[in-house]
């Protein structure tokens, strides 16, 4: 397939700044390895010197750069990424091909609420008593649907997923391979010198257009729900403990965890390795950068970075001068010896 330079303005809204409408380009790629017949974007700085050298023949661009390529085309737009997206999406994706009906080896026990005719359900998928499928829903092989559940329309579940009994997902819900969801809390008491487990009753919630990464683990409530926001996108193998809730539109980056009962408002984002504590809550569009610890509730619309979490300039300043610590000390070393040397002459 190819892509004129007049259709890209249309799909993307981009204004030509440089070169002619008649070219055509046929695939995507990067900066340093694009083709005269490829797409590519500059989104960060760090890729400015590649920009400058591509040999690609279109190149998406922001506004007021202060250099440019010769002999390449370049559009402008308001976000290069999310217009290169879109141009991949038409131009390179592979539509996915859904083929409805159910396969002879998926088990559906007979009291499932569901259009067989208007959903996908692959080889070896179980769903047990009291579930009900949306119509639109494609359920990859291997995937168990627990008891009482419930999924809503145009949802997407990969292979290996597993729902566990009574959870409720909504629209458009995305799961990607190997995750869980409801499992078991992690709840015990200590009794008589045993760790004795407490029973998990809860379920988890899931609202519309939610995605969950690969091999991660949302657990059911204690009592209660588990609830992630509308719109939250939860990255790979992350933990969300019980009775955690999300606001919308939430970002939850990979090896992060949530403990039990906190609370993210809207537009939360929480990055790698982070992690909020238990009974806290974290206000709107605050952001947790890597590795940070929140042990206390923040306040939103601020950065927060190291451990315990604390406002990143802050943090920053405090590091810079841990840095001069090992110089300090030498230097009161020395101060000190000099008055010994005065006090013994």
């Amino acid at each position: 397939m190819q892509l004129t330079i007049q259709e890209i303005i249309e799909l993307t809204g981009a204004k030509l700044v440089q070169g002619e409408l008649s070219h055509t380009v046929s695939g995507v790629s990067s900066l340093d390895e694009a083709s005269s017949e490829e797409i590519s974007f500059l989104g960060n700085e760090k890729y400015f010197q590649d920009f400058l050298v591509t040999q690609a023949g279109v190149v998406l661009v922001p506004g007021n750069l202060p250099q440019q390529p010769e002999n390449t085309i370049l559009l402008e737009v308001e976000n290069p990424s999310y217009a290169f997206a879109a141009v991949v999406k038409v131009l390179a994706t592979k539509q996915r091909t859904v083929s409805l009906g159910v396969h002879p080896s998926a088990h559906i026990a007979d009291d499932v609420v569901i259009n067989l005719d208007k959903v996908s359900i692959k080889p070896g998928v179980v769903i047990e008593a009291g579930c009900s499928i949306g119509d639109g829903t494609e359920i990859s092989s291997g995937v168990v649907i627990c008891e009482g559940s419930k999924v809503g329309e145009n949802c997407l579940f990969y292979p290996n997923v597993t729902v566990r009994e009574h959870s409720q997902i909504g629209d458009r819900v995305i799961l990607q391979p190997g995750c869980v969801i409801g499992s078991d809390g992690y709840g015990y008491e200590l009794v008589d010198g045993k760790h004795t487990k407490v029973d998990q009753v809860g379920i988890v919630v899931l609202e519309d257009d939610v995605e969950i990464g690969a091999n991660t683990a949302i657990d059911r409530a204690r009592f209660g729900k588990t609830i992630i926001g509308e719109g939250t996108k939860v990255d790979n193998l992350v933990q969300i403990a019980h009775n955690v809730q999300t606001e919308k539109h939430c970002l939850i980056v990979s090896q992060s965890g949530l403990a039990g009962s906190s609370k993210l408002g809207n537009y939360v984002t929480v990055a790698a390795q982070a992690g909020v504590g238990g009974h806290i809550k974290i206000g709107d569009q605050a952001v947790l950068a890597g590795r940070a610890g929140a042990t206390k509730s923040l306040d939103g619309g601020t950065v927060y970075s190291g451990f315990p979490a604390r406002p990143m300039r802050e943090e920053t300043r405090k590091q810079g001068s841990l840095s001069k610590l090992p110089q300090l000390i030498k230097d009161v070393r020395k101060i000190k010896q000099q008055l010994d040397e005065q006090e013994t002459s």
